[in-house]
Protein backbone atom coordinates (compact mmCIF):
# COMPACT_ATOMS: atom_id res chain seq x y z
CA UNK A 1 0.00 0.00 0.00
CA UNK A 2 1.41 3.30 -0.87
CA UNK A 3 2.56 5.15 2.06
CA UNK A 4 0.12 8.06 2.79
CA UNK A 5 -2.54 4.95 2.17
CA UNK A 6 -1.12 3.39 4.77
CA UNK A 7 -0.64 5.56 7.23
CA UNK A 8 -4.56 6.75 6.58
CA UNK A 9 -5.52 3.20 7.14
CA UNK A 10 -3.65 2.83 10.40
CA UNK A 11 -4.86 6.11 12.15
CA UNK A 12 -8.37 5.67 11.26
CA UNK A 13 -10.24 6.22 14.01
CA UNK A 14 -13.35 3.59 12.24
CA UNK A 15 -12.79 -0.09 12.64
CA UNK A 16 -11.18 -1.27 9.40
CA UNK A 17 -9.40 -4.55 8.95
CA UNK A 18 -7.00 -6.01 6.24
CA UNK A 19 -8.21 -9.80 5.35
CA UNK A 20 -6.39 -12.05 3.03
CA UNK A 21 -8.51 -15.32 1.78
CA UNK A 22 -7.24 -17.43 4.89
CA UNK A 23 -9.38 -15.00 7.28
CA UNK A 24 -6.08 -13.66 8.74
CA UNK A 25 -5.92 -10.21 9.45
CA UNK A 26 -3.13 -8.69 7.98
CA UNK A 27 -3.52 -5.15 9.03
CA UNK A 28 -5.94 -3.24 11.02
CA UNK A 29 -7.34 0.30 12.04
CA UNK A 30 -6.82 2.15 15.41
CA UNK A 31 -10.22 2.28 15.55
CA UNK A 32 -10.56 -1.70 14.59
CA UNK A 33 -7.92 -1.89 17.68
CA UNK A 34 -9.67 0.16 20.61
CA UNK A 35 -13.06 -1.77 19.56
CA UNK A 36 -11.47 -5.30 19.41
CA UNK A 37 -8.56 -5.08 21.51
CA UNK A 38 -6.39 -6.21 18.47
CA UNK A 39 -2.72 -6.84 18.73
CA UNK A 40 -0.05 -5.31 16.90
CA UNK A 41 2.86 -7.70 17.86
CA UNK A 42 1.34 -10.85 15.59
CA UNK A 43 -1.52 -11.38 13.17
CA UNK A 44 -4.56 -13.39 14.39
CA UNK A 45 -7.62 -15.21 12.48
CA UNK A 46 -11.12 -13.64 12.17
CA UNK A 47 -12.58 -17.07 13.25
CA UNK A 48 -11.54 -17.44 16.68
CA UNK A 49 -10.87 -14.21 17.62
CA UNK A 50 -13.73 -11.67 16.65
CA UNK A 51 -15.28 -14.03 14.62
CA UNK A 52 -18.52 -15.98 16.84
CA UNK A 53 -20.19 -18.98 15.56
CA UNK A 54 -23.45 -16.74 15.31
CA UNK A 55 -22.72 -16.19 11.97
CA UNK A 56 -23.74 -19.80 11.39
CA UNK A 57 -20.11 -20.21 8.90
CA UNK A 58 -16.33 -19.60 9.36
CA UNK A 59 -15.20 -16.29 8.47
CA UNK A 60 -12.87 -17.73 5.64
CA UNK A 61 -16.16 -19.54 3.84
CA UNK A 62 -17.96 -16.02 4.79
CA UNK A 63 -14.95 -14.46 2.34
CA UNK A 64 -15.49 -17.01 -0.23
CA UNK A 65 -19.11 -16.70 -0.87
CA UNK A 66 -19.03 -12.88 -1.08
CA UNK A 67 -16.40 -13.55 -3.52
CA UNK A 68 -18.43 -16.09 -5.53
CA UNK A 69 -21.59 -12.88 -5.15
CA UNK A 70 -20.42 -9.63 -3.73
CA UNK A 71 -22.78 -7.41 -2.67
CA UNK A 72 -22.20 -3.80 -1.38
CA UNK A 73 -23.15 -4.36 2.84
CA UNK A 74 -23.12 -7.74 4.50
CA UNK A 75 -24.34 -7.75 8.44
CA UNK A 76 -22.68 -10.08 10.26
CA UNK A 77 -21.68 -10.35 14.40
CA UNK A 78 -18.40 -9.65 15.78
CA UNK A 79 -17.14 -9.77 19.06
CA UNK A 80 -15.93 -7.08 20.91
CA UNK A 81 -12.88 -6.90 23.03
CA UNK A 82 -15.39 -6.90 26.30
CA UNK A 83 -16.64 -10.22 25.28
CA UNK A 84 -20.18 -8.80 23.86
CA UNK A 85 -21.40 -9.98 20.56
CA UNK A 86 -22.91 -7.23 18.69
CA UNK A 87 -24.25 -7.21 15.33
CA UNK A 88 -22.61 -4.53 12.60
CA UNK A 89 -22.42 -3.24 8.74
CA UNK A 90 -19.84 -4.29 6.65
CA UNK A 91 -18.96 -2.77 3.57
CA UNK A 92 -15.94 -5.02 1.60
CA UNK A 93 -14.04 -4.83 -1.44
CA UNK A 94 -11.50 -7.24 -2.96
CA UNK A 95 -7.83 -5.91 -3.36
CA UNK A 96 -5.85 -7.98 -5.79
CA UNK A 97 -2.31 -8.24 -5.94
CA UNK A 98 -0.41 -10.66 -7.54
CA UNK A 99 -1.83 -13.77 -6.88
CA UNK A 100 -3.09 -12.86 -3.07
CA UNK A 101 -6.61 -11.62 -2.72
CA UNK A 102 -7.08 -9.56 0.08
CA UNK A 103 -10.54 -7.82 1.32
CA UNK A 104 -10.92 -4.21 2.68
CA UNK A 105 -13.52 -4.39 5.23
CA UNK A 106 -15.00 -1.40 6.99
CA UNK A 107 -17.36 -1.92 10.15
CA UNK A 108 -20.09 -0.31 10.91
CA UNK A 109 -22.08 -0.19 14.23
CA UNK A 110 -26.12 -1.34 13.37
CA UNK A 111 -27.40 -2.54 16.42
CA UNK A 112 -26.50 -3.13 19.94
CA UNK A 113 -27.32 -6.28 22.37
CA UNK A 114 -29.10 -5.99 25.49
CA UNK A 115 -27.05 -8.14 27.75
CA UNK A 116 -29.74 -8.27 30.12
CA UNK A 117 -31.31 -10.19 28.33
CA UNK A 118 -33.19 -13.60 29.18
CA UNK A 119 -33.20 -17.48 27.83
CA UNK A 120 -30.22 -17.07 25.93
CA UNK A 121 -31.94 -15.11 23.13
CA UNK A 122 -30.65 -11.82 22.61
CA UNK A 123 -32.82 -9.00 23.13
CA UNK A 124 -32.20 -6.07 20.38
CA UNK A 125 -31.98 -2.59 20.84
CA UNK A 126 -32.59 -0.46 17.52
CA UNK A 127 -30.44 2.31 16.72
CA UNK A 128 -32.57 4.85 16.96
CA UNK A 129 -33.53 4.13 20.74
CA UNK A 130 -32.14 6.54 23.52
CA UNK A 131 -31.43 5.14 26.67
CA UNK A 132 -31.49 6.87 30.40
CA UNK A 133 -32.49 10.59 28.33
CA UNK A 134 -29.06 10.33 26.72
CA UNK A 135 -28.55 10.47 22.34
CA UNK A 136 -28.03 7.23 20.95
CA UNK A 137 -24.77 5.91 21.26
CA UNK A 138 -24.96 3.79 17.30
CA UNK A 139 -26.54 7.32 16.10
CA UNK A 140 -23.56 9.43 17.35
CA UNK A 141 -20.91 6.49 16.47
CA UNK A 142 -21.74 6.23 12.81
CA UNK A 143 -22.44 9.94 12.71
CA UNK A 144 -18.62 10.14 13.98
CA UNK A 145 -17.15 7.88 11.44
CA UNK A 146 -18.88 9.42 8.35
CA UNK A 147 -17.21 12.64 9.40
CA UNK A 148 -14.14 10.89 9.81
CA UNK A 149 -14.05 8.82 6.64
CA UNK A 150 -14.59 12.45 5.13
CA UNK A 151 -11.70 13.93 7.04
CA UNK A 152 -9.40 11.31 6.27
CA UNK A 153 -10.02 11.59 2.46
CA UNK A 154 -9.72 15.21 2.28
CA UNK A 155 -6.38 14.78 4.43
CA UNK A 156 -5.05 11.86 1.79
CA UNK A 157 -6.52 14.27 -1.40
CA UNK A 158 -4.34 17.41 -0.05
CA UNK A 159 -1.57 15.13 0.24
CA UNK A 160 -1.32 14.19 -3.19
CA UNK A 161 -2.71 17.95 -4.00
CA UNK A 162 0.16 19.17 -2.29
CA UNK A 163 2.70 17.24 -3.96
CA UNK A 164 1.30 18.27 -7.75
CA UNK A 165 1.97 21.76 -6.20
CA UNK A 166 5.26 21.82 -5.51
CA UNK A 167 5.95 20.60 -8.51
CA UNK A 168 4.57 23.67 -10.50
CA UNK A 169 5.14 26.25 -8.09
CA UNK A 170 8.32 25.35 -8.12
CA UNK A 171 9.57 25.00 -11.36
CA UNK A 172 8.01 28.01 -12.30
CA UNK A 173 9.31 30.15 -9.55
CA UNK A 174 12.63 28.71 -10.39
CA UNK A 175 11.90 30.01 -14.25
CA UNK A 176 10.99 33.30 -12.95
CA UNK A 177 14.02 33.69 -11.16
CA UNK A 178 16.20 32.88 -14.18
CA UNK A 179 14.35 35.10 -16.61
CA UNK A 180 15.13 38.49 -17.24
CA UNK A 181 11.94 40.42 -16.61
CA UNK A 182 11.41 41.66 -20.42
CA UNK A 183 11.07 38.19 -21.76
CA UNK A 184 7.79 37.89 -23.20
CA UNK A 185 6.83 34.71 -21.43
CA UNK A 186 7.20 36.22 -17.90
CA UNK A 187 3.38 37.52 -17.67
CA UNK A 188 2.28 34.04 -18.90
CA UNK A 189 4.56 32.19 -15.96
CA UNK A 190 3.41 34.75 -13.49
CA UNK A 191 -0.09 33.79 -14.41
CA UNK A 192 0.76 29.96 -13.74
CA UNK A 193 2.51 31.71 -10.33
CA UNK A 194 -1.02 33.11 -9.54
CA UNK A 195 -2.90 30.15 -10.31
CA UNK A 196 -0.66 27.59 -8.52
CA UNK A 197 -0.99 29.74 -5.59
CA UNK A 198 -4.53 29.92 -5.51
CA UNK A 199 -5.03 26.09 -5.57
CA UNK A 200 -2.21 25.80 -3.00
CA UNK A 201 -4.76 27.87 -0.76
CA UNK A 202 -7.55 25.33 -1.41
CA UNK A 203 -4.95 22.28 -0.55
CA UNK A 204 -3.83 23.91 2.54
CA UNK A 205 -8.12 24.93 3.10
CA UNK A 206 -8.49 21.00 2.89
CA UNK A 207 -5.67 20.07 4.96
CA UNK A 208 -6.43 22.20 7.85
CA UNK A 209 -10.26 20.94 7.84
CA UNK A 210 -9.02 17.22 7.95
CA UNK A 211 -6.90 18.34 11.18
CA UNK A 212 -8.30 16.60 14.07
CA UNK A 213 -6.92 18.87 16.55
CA UNK A 214 -9.61 21.53 18.17
CA UNK A 215 -8.18 24.51 16.79
CA UNK A 216 -7.98 23.32 12.94
CA UNK A 217 -5.52 26.34 11.98
CA UNK A 218 -1.67 26.12 11.96
CA UNK A 219 -0.89 29.50 14.05
CA UNK A 220 3.00 29.11 14.02
CA UNK A 221 5.31 31.14 15.82
CA UNK A 222 7.61 33.13 13.85
CA UNK A 223 8.90 36.80 12.43
CA UNK A 224 6.20 38.24 10.52
CA UNK A 225 9.41 40.14 8.38
CA UNK A 226 9.76 37.34 6.18
CA UNK A 227 6.15 37.11 4.94
CA UNK A 228 6.00 40.77 4.46
CA UNK A 229 9.08 40.80 2.48
CA UNK A 230 8.05 37.66 0.33
CA UNK A 231 4.73 39.07 -0.21
CA UNK A 232 5.74 42.51 -1.32
CA UNK A 233 8.31 40.85 -3.76
CA UNK A 234 5.65 38.88 -5.23
CA UNK A 235 2.84 41.12 -5.72
CA UNK A 236 5.40 44.13 -7.14
CA UNK A 237 6.55 42.02 -9.48
CA UNK A 238 3.26 42.00 -11.53
CA UNK A 239 2.37 45.77 -10.84
CA UNK A 240 3.14 48.79 -12.46
CA UNK A 241 7.46 49.54 -12.14
CA UNK A 242 6.59 53.64 -12.01
CA UNK A 243 4.82 52.79 -8.56
CA UNK A 244 7.37 53.20 -5.93
CA UNK A 245 8.05 50.72 -3.08
CA UNK A 246 9.99 51.05 0.71
CA UNK A 247 10.24 48.35 2.99
CA UNK A 248 10.88 49.67 6.21
CA UNK A 249 11.36 46.76 8.41
CA UNK A 250 12.26 46.41 12.45
CA UNK A 251 15.73 44.20 13.06
CA UNK A 252 14.30 42.72 16.65
CA UNK A 253 10.70 42.28 15.88
CA UNK A 254 8.67 40.30 18.53
CA UNK A 255 7.11 36.87 17.67
CA UNK A 256 3.43 36.89 16.91
CA UNK A 257 1.77 33.54 16.06
CA UNK A 258 0.11 33.45 12.63
CA UNK A 259 -1.47 31.56 9.56
CA UNK A 260 0.61 32.19 6.99
CA UNK A 261 -1.41 31.81 4.05
CA UNK A 262 -3.87 33.39 5.53
CA UNK A 263 -2.48 36.23 6.69
CA UNK A 264 -0.70 36.45 3.42
CA UNK A 265 -4.29 36.90 1.59
CA UNK A 266 -4.82 39.56 3.74
CA UNK A 267 -1.43 41.59 2.92
CA UNK A 268 -2.51 41.07 -0.53
CA UNK A 269 -6.06 42.63 -0.34
CA UNK A 270 -4.67 45.68 1.60
CA UNK A 271 -1.66 46.25 -1.52
CA UNK A 272 -3.86 45.58 -4.09
CA UNK A 273 -6.39 48.46 -2.04
CA UNK A 274 -3.00 50.81 -2.00
CA UNK A 275 -1.93 50.38 -5.74
CA UNK A 276 -5.64 51.33 -7.31
CA UNK A 277 -5.30 54.29 -5.36
CA UNK A 278 -1.67 55.35 -6.22
CA UNK A 279 -2.42 55.13 -9.86
CA UNK A 280 0.17 54.45 -13.06
CA UNK A 281 2.48 56.60 -10.30
CA UNK A 282 2.80 57.07 -6.96
CA UNK A 283 4.83 55.28 -3.59
CA UNK A 284 3.50 52.69 -1.08
CA UNK A 285 5.61 51.73 2.11
CA UNK A 286 5.36 48.88 4.23
CA UNK A 287 6.75 48.86 7.22
CA UNK A 288 6.96 46.42 11.09
CA UNK A 289 7.87 47.47 14.32
CA UNK A 290 6.91 46.73 17.66
CA UNK A 291 4.34 48.49 20.19
CA UNK A 292 3.84 48.30 23.65
CA UNK A 293 0.34 49.58 25.28
CA UNK A 294 0.23 49.73 29.07
CA UNK A 295 -3.20 51.29 28.82
CA UNK A 296 -5.94 50.85 26.26
CA UNK A 297 -4.62 53.09 22.52
CA UNK A 298 -6.95 54.17 20.43
CA UNK A 299 -5.80 54.17 16.55
CA UNK A 300 -8.17 55.72 14.27
CA UNK A 301 -11.65 53.61 14.13
CA UNK A 302 -10.61 50.93 17.20
CA UNK A 303 -9.20 51.19 20.40
CA UNK A 304 -6.13 48.34 20.90
CA UNK A 305 -6.25 46.33 23.82
CA UNK A 306 -2.83 46.94 26.56
CA UNK A 307 -0.26 44.62 25.49
CA UNK A 308 2.41 43.51 23.13
CA UNK A 309 1.96 43.71 19.46
CA UNK A 310 3.43 43.51 16.14
CA UNK A 311 2.18 46.14 13.69
CA UNK A 312 2.57 45.88 10.04
CA UNK A 313 1.63 49.67 8.25
CA UNK A 314 0.88 49.55 4.61
CA UNK A 315 1.05 53.42 3.49
CA UNK A 316 0.48 55.07 0.30
CA UNK A 317 0.15 58.26 -1.12
CA UNK A 318 -2.93 57.70 -3.04
CA UNK A 319 -5.97 59.74 -3.71
CA UNK A 320 -7.35 59.30 0.22
CA UNK A 321 -10.65 57.88 1.33
CA UNK A 322 -13.90 60.69 1.99
CA UNK A 323 -14.67 60.53 5.52
CA UNK A 324 -17.99 59.60 5.30
CA UNK A 325 -16.79 56.21 3.09
CA UNK A 326 -13.93 55.62 5.54
CA UNK A 327 -16.66 54.46 8.71
CA UNK A 328 -17.82 51.67 6.22
CA UNK A 329 -14.55 50.59 4.71
CA UNK A 330 -14.88 47.02 6.59
CA UNK A 331 -18.54 46.21 5.77
CA UNK A 332 -19.09 43.12 3.88
CA UNK A 333 -20.58 43.96 -0.14
CA UNK A 334 -19.97 47.86 0.19
CA UNK A 335 -17.83 49.03 -2.46
CA UNK A 336 -17.27 52.28 -4.63
CA UNK A 337 -15.42 50.64 -7.12
CA UNK A 338 -17.18 50.59 -11.00
CA UNK A 339 -15.85 46.77 -11.83
CA UNK A 340 -18.39 44.16 -11.67
CA UNK A 341 -16.00 41.81 -10.51
CA UNK A 342 -15.47 43.58 -6.99
CA UNK A 343 -17.75 42.59 -5.08
CA UNK A 344 -16.86 44.32 -1.62
CA UNK A 345 -15.18 41.96 -0.10
CA UNK A 346 -11.37 42.65 0.38
CA UNK A 347 -11.32 44.83 3.32
CA UNK A 348 -14.10 42.79 5.07
CA UNK A 349 -11.93 39.59 4.23
CA UNK A 350 -8.48 41.42 6.12
CA UNK A 351 -11.02 41.90 9.19
CA UNK A 352 -11.90 38.59 9.51
CA UNK A 353 -8.31 37.00 9.07
CA UNK A 354 -6.99 39.11 11.71
CA UNK A 355 -9.56 39.34 13.97
CA UNK A 356 -9.26 35.33 13.88
CA UNK A 357 -5.53 35.79 14.72
CA UNK A 358 -7.13 37.81 17.47
CA UNK A 359 -5.31 40.99 16.28
CA UNK A 360 -7.27 44.43 14.80
CA UNK A 361 -7.13 46.52 11.89
CA UNK A 362 -6.52 50.41 12.31
CA UNK A 363 -7.45 52.83 8.97
CA UNK A 364 -6.31 56.11 8.38
CA UNK A 365 -6.67 58.42 5.87
CA UNK A 366 -7.04 62.30 4.31
CA UNK A 367 -8.40 62.99 1.29
CA UNK A 368 -5.47 63.60 -1.31
CA UNK A 369 -2.99 62.80 0.54
CA UNK A 370 -3.45 59.13 1.03
CA UNK A 371 -4.32 55.95 3.29
CA UNK A 372 -2.76 54.08 5.85
CA UNK A 373 -3.85 50.62 7.23
CA UNK A 374 -2.32 49.38 10.40
CA UNK A 375 -2.01 45.46 11.45
CA UNK A 376 -1.53 44.76 14.95
CA UNK A 377 -0.76 41.02 15.89
CA UNK A 378 -0.65 40.26 19.72
CA UNK A 379 2.98 39.59 19.99
CA UNK A 380 5.30 38.10 22.43
CA UNK A 381 8.20 39.81 23.71
CA UNK A 382 10.93 37.66 22.36
CA UNK A 383 13.01 37.83 19.32
CA UNK A 384 13.00 35.53 16.30
CA UNK A 385 15.80 35.72 14.31
CA UNK A 386 15.01 37.10 10.46
CA UNK A 387 17.61 34.13 8.67
CA UNK A 388 16.31 35.12 5.35
CA UNK A 389 18.90 35.23 3.40
CA UNK A 390 19.63 38.01 0.33
CA UNK A 391 17.62 36.96 -2.71
CA UNK A 392 21.19 37.16 -4.31
CA UNK A 393 22.89 34.93 -1.35
CA UNK A 394 20.93 31.61 -2.22
CA UNK A 395 24.23 29.83 -4.07
CA UNK A 396 25.84 27.44 -1.86
CA UNK A 397 28.59 24.78 -2.52
CA UNK A 398 27.55 22.06 0.23
CA UNK A 399 26.27 18.51 -0.48
CA UNK A 400 22.21 17.87 -0.09
CA UNK A 401 20.58 14.14 -0.01
CA UNK A 402 16.88 14.96 -0.55
CA UNK A 403 14.30 11.99 -0.11
CA UNK A 404 11.18 11.82 -1.37
CA UNK A 405 8.51 9.07 -2.74
CA UNK A 406 7.57 11.03 -4.99
CA UNK A 407 9.39 11.26 -8.50
CA UNK A 408 8.56 15.03 -9.15
CA UNK A 409 9.65 16.37 -6.01
CA UNK A 410 13.01 14.84 -6.13
CA UNK A 411 13.15 16.40 -9.72
CA UNK A 412 12.59 19.45 -8.05
CA UNK A 413 15.18 19.20 -5.54
CA UNK A 414 17.60 18.15 -7.99
CA UNK A 415 17.04 20.72 -10.35
CA UNK A 416 17.01 24.01 -8.06
CA UNK A 417 19.52 22.98 -5.57
CA UNK A 418 21.82 22.23 -8.38
CA UNK A 419 21.48 24.79 -10.27
CA UNK A 420 22.68 27.13 -7.22
CA UNK A 421 25.52 25.54 -7.02
CA UNK A 422 25.03 22.51 -4.39
CA UNK A 423 26.12 18.91 -4.97
CA UNK A 424 23.14 17.31 -4.72
CA UNK A 425 21.90 13.26 -3.86
CA UNK A 426 18.32 11.78 -4.21
CA UNK A 427 16.65 8.87 -2.66
CA UNK A 428 13.38 7.28 -2.92
CA UNK A 429 12.66 5.72 0.15
CA UNK A 430 14.38 5.16 3.33
CA UNK A 431 16.72 2.31 2.83
CA UNK A 432 17.91 3.93 -0.80
CA UNK A 433 18.49 7.26 1.46
CA UNK A 434 20.44 5.47 4.41
CA UNK A 435 22.53 3.50 2.31
CA UNK A 436 23.64 6.41 0.22
CA UNK A 437 24.12 8.46 3.60
CA UNK A 438 26.79 5.83 4.71
CA UNK A 439 28.76 5.83 0.95
CA UNK A 440 28.89 9.13 1.45
CA UNK A 441 30.09 9.18 5.61
CA UNK A 442 31.02 12.82 6.79
CA UNK A 443 30.52 14.43 2.92
CA UNK A 444 26.88 14.93 3.29
CA UNK A 445 26.02 18.33 4.84
CA UNK A 446 22.29 18.55 5.01
CA UNK A 447 19.16 15.74 4.39
CA UNK A 448 15.53 17.16 3.00
CA UNK A 449 13.30 14.60 4.20
CA UNK A 450 9.56 13.57 3.45
CA UNK A 451 7.87 12.62 6.85
CA UNK A 452 5.50 10.21 4.94
CA UNK A 453 6.91 7.25 2.90
CA UNK A 454 6.49 3.27 2.08
CA UNK A 455 8.63 0.71 3.89
CA UNK A 456 10.21 3.37 6.29
CA UNK A 457 8.67 6.51 7.32
CA UNK A 458 10.86 10.18 8.09
CA UNK A 459 10.47 9.85 11.26
CA UNK A 460 12.22 6.11 11.49
CA UNK A 461 14.62 7.68 9.01
CA UNK A 462 15.48 10.60 10.83
CA UNK A 463 15.99 8.59 13.51
CA UNK A 464 18.52 6.01 11.61
CA UNK A 465 20.47 8.99 10.08
CA UNK A 466 20.94 10.85 14.11
CA UNK A 467 22.61 7.39 14.97
CA UNK A 468 24.97 7.36 12.79
CA UNK A 469 25.68 11.00 13.08
CA UNK A 470 24.20 12.82 15.49
CA UNK A 471 24.76 16.25 13.88
CA UNK A 472 23.25 16.21 10.72
CA UNK A 473 21.32 18.67 10.18
CA UNK A 474 17.84 17.65 8.43
CA UNK A 475 14.94 19.46 7.05
CA UNK A 476 11.41 18.01 7.39
CA UNK A 477 8.96 18.72 4.17
CA UNK A 478 5.19 17.54 4.46
CA UNK A 479 2.17 18.41 3.15
CA UNK A 480 0.15 17.85 6.02
CA UNK A 481 -0.99 20.56 8.54
CA UNK A 482 0.96 20.93 11.53
CA UNK A 483 0.44 22.51 14.64
CA UNK A 484 3.21 25.57 16.36
CA UNK A 485 4.70 25.57 18.80
CA UNK A 486 7.91 22.63 17.68
CA UNK A 487 11.28 23.43 19.19
CA UNK A 488 12.23 22.43 15.10
CA UNK A 489 9.52 25.01 13.79
CA UNK A 490 12.67 26.36 11.71
CA UNK A 491 13.64 23.03 10.23
CA UNK A 492 10.12 22.30 8.72
CA UNK A 493 8.84 23.16 4.96
CA UNK A 494 5.30 22.92 4.47
CA UNK A 495 4.35 21.56 0.58
CA UNK A 496 3.60 22.85 -1.87
CA UNK A 497 6.70 25.47 -1.47
CA UNK A 498 8.61 27.76 -4.62
CA UNK A 499 12.22 27.15 -5.41
CA UNK A 500 13.06 30.13 -3.06
CA UNK A 501 11.25 28.94 -0.27
CA UNK A 502 13.68 25.90 -0.86
CA UNK A 503 16.66 27.69 -1.36
CA UNK A 504 15.63 29.72 1.47
CA UNK A 505 15.55 27.18 4.15
CA UNK A 506 18.36 25.67 2.86
CA UNK A 507 20.16 28.58 3.40
CA UNK A 508 18.75 28.77 6.79
CA UNK A 509 19.39 25.54 8.51
CA UNK A 510 22.85 25.12 6.96
CA UNK A 511 23.68 28.75 8.71
CA UNK A 512 22.95 27.18 12.02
Amino acid sequence: MKSELVFLFENAAWPVLLVDNSGRIRRFSAGAKNLFGLSAEATALLSGTIWPEDNGTTAEEFLQHWQQKPVPAVEVKLRTKTGEILPFTTNICSIQKEDQTNFLIQIFPKERIDPKGGGGSSHLIPSTTARNGESSYEAVTAHKQKLDCALQLSRSVALDFNNALTSILGHTSHILGRIESTNPWRNSLLEIEKSAEKAAEIAHDLASFSRQEKDVRAQLAGNINQLVRRTVELFKASQNPNIHWNLQLENKLYTANFEEAKMQQAFLKVLENAVQAVGNNGRITVSTCNKDFSDPCKDGNIQVQPGSYVCIEFEDNGRGIPSDILTRVFEPFFTTKNNPSNRGLGLAWVYGIVTNHSGSVAISSVLGEGTAVRIYLPAIKRIVKDHLAPSKDLTGTQTILVIDDEDVILTLGEMVLSSYGYRVFTASNGLSALETFKNCAGKIDLVITDLVMPQMSGREVIEKLRAIDPEIRIICASGFMRSGGSEDDQAYLQKPFTAQDLLTKVKQILAT
